[in-house]
């Protein structure tokens, strides 16, 4: 098989290319799943999508095809897409259902969060290498550009944050640090869409970056703390005010 590739590039670029599309739509799918996209929603731009998922346009095409074909996105000519099913295929099921996350409380969450994640970040902060710090870099210019809007600006956190925990080294740790991350994406997006709560997620991302080029530990855990507490509080803003939590149910936690 090797010798196939080997001698025919075509070929082997079109099994790449394939490949990147199936990614791509996986983490579209993912984006319906958590919440984030719900039907009726508009996707961003093919060039908006491509810069916060670090792929070629072609290759946005290309997923947004897979989905389309699967009845989840709708494509009109001269129009965005638009999400018309959240139906997910056995294809796009995770192991990790985003429903079974969210049927935990926030406080137990939140504990959760601060326990594992100081760990993840911390040995984030001493293996990660100059690659992902430039992917890092990169994203925080494509924040930059989305500062006002939400969904974009959700897409392109919810891969900076993978990056870094992808950096940690440990894969088992930093798939489970990625799930408590998804917990209630849909009222994330509500609590982002708050006016000046971009700008300050924005400004806790240039702090964490900064204490990951000085490969400093104790720096990098300390701005995650404040970032994960002020998702925390967002969330919570949101939840609160009716007294009820995930899926409509009243909590059991106190204030």
């Amino acid at each position: 098989m090797n010798f196939v590739l080997e001698n025919a590039p075509e070929l082997r670029e079109a099994i790449v290319r394939r490949n990147i599309r199936d990614v791509v739509a996986q983490k579209i799918a993912n984006l319906i799943a958590s919440g984030l996209l719900k039907i009726g929603d508009d996707l961003p731009s093919e060039r908006d999508l491509a810069v916060a998922l670090r792929v070629s346009r072609e290759s946005v095409r290309g997923g947004i095809q897979i989905l389309s074909a699967k009845g989840l996105l709708a494509v009109v000519q001269g129009a965005r897409t638009r999400v018309v099913s959240d139906d997910l295929g056995p294809e796009f099921k995770q192991l990790r259902e985003p429903r079974l996350i969210n049927s935990y409380g926030i406080d137990d969450i939140h504990a959760a969060r601060l326990l594992v994640e100081r760990t993840v970040v911390g040995d984030a902060a001493e293996r990660i290498d100059d690659e992902t710090l430039a992917i890092l870099r990169d994203s925080l210019e494509a924040q930059r550009f989305a500062l006002d809007d939400p969904v974009r600006f959700i897409i392109i956190d919810r891969e900076f944050h993978q990056a870094i925990y992808r950096a940690s080294g440990n894969p088992v740790l930093a798939d489970f640090v990625g799930d408590l991350y998804a917990y209630m994406m849909e009222h994330r997006r509500k609590a982002v869409s708050e006016p000046g709560a971009i700008e300050r997620s924005f400004g806790d991302h240039q702090r964490i970056v900064s204490a990951l080029e000085r490969r400093d530990r104790a720096g990098v855990v300390a701005t995650f703390e404040i970032h994960i507490d002020r998702i925390y509080q967002t969330t919570l803003s949101i939840l609160r005010p009716s007294g009820r939590g995930p899926e409509g149910a009243l909590e059991q936690q106190g204030p």
